[in-house]
């Protein structure tokens, strides 16, 4: 078995892979303190509520915030015995290696999604991922990360508003009505709302634009489904884009090295 975990700056997600299908998905808060023994009190708790009997043979971490990956190290080392694969470390391979400008770092996030999409669709891809960040990710023709955007996130953008704006509330995204609000709230839903349609479709656009070639555009994050309803933005949504691209490059190094 598989232990896939991803780590973003909000959260990470843990998902058992047993070869052929995820047998189940578990979700914590991102905190760089975390030990390797607070992870196994979490992980093995959840697990006995699943009823899973875990017999976990290698482990793969994306991560996004680099201070969580020495105690999730450990926490593999310790407890399964194994030696975990990092995405963007040298010893791990990738299918498709990224073509961007010299001495970039390219976010481990992205390049799983790249691997991911691909499996699953091919080439002349643009993947959007609704995260703490909103990012567009460019996959070329053999599956390469070639570049993307980066944009505030849907759930930063509102928490900036209302820190910056003393008469302005909290409120959560959602679809609004109309997009001429008539009290606060629905104000700063619609401004929200339908301003990253419009960032959505204008950025992807611009990239088949400057591409010259049509492309087919994968949603994928926690807000993908609420945008996924609105007229025609995207060709697809994966929910596990993520974990699944873990599984690809799980795959490929077991296979190369």
């Amino acid at each position: 078995m598989l232990l896939a975990i991803d780590c973003g700056n909000t959260n990470t997600v843990f998902s058992i892979w047993d070869g052929t299908e995820f047998l189940c998905t578990l979700r914590t808060s991102t905190h760089h303190a975390r030990t390797a023994d607070a992870y196994f009190t979490w992980f093995s708790t959840l697990i006995k509520h699943y009823g899973i009997e875990p017999d976990i043979t290698d482990v793969i971490i994306s991560s996004t915030v680099p201070r969580v990956v020495f105690n999730l190290r450990v926490f593999a080392d310790r407890f399964f015995n194994c030696r975990p694969l990092v995405v963007g470390k040298p010893e791990c391979l990738l299918p498709n290696p990224p073509r961007v400008d010299e001495g970039t770092q390219v976010g481990p996030d992205r390049l799983v999604n790249a691997a991911g999409a691909f499996d699953r669709h091919g080439g002349n891809l643009i993947v959007v991922d609704f995260g703490t960040a909103t990012t567009f990710d460019v996959v070329d023709v053999d599956g390469a990360y070639v570049g993307g955007v980066i944009a505030p996130g849907v759930n930063l953008s509102l928490e900036a508003l209302h820190m910056a704006a003393a008469a302005l509330p909290h409120v959560d995204i959602s679809k609004p009505q109309r997009v001429v609000g008539t009290n606060t709230v629905a104000c700063m839903q619609s401004g929200v709302f339908w301003g990253y349609v419009g960032l959505v479709r204008e950025v992807c656009a611009r990239i088949k634009a400057e591409r010259a070639q049509q492309m087919n555009v994968v949603s994928t994050g926690g807000l993908a489904p609420l945008f996924q309803q609105t007229e025609t933005l995207f060709d697809s949504f994966e929910e596990d884009l993520t974990m699944h691209g873990l599984t690809v490059i799980h795959q490929y190094n077991k296979e190369n090295t």
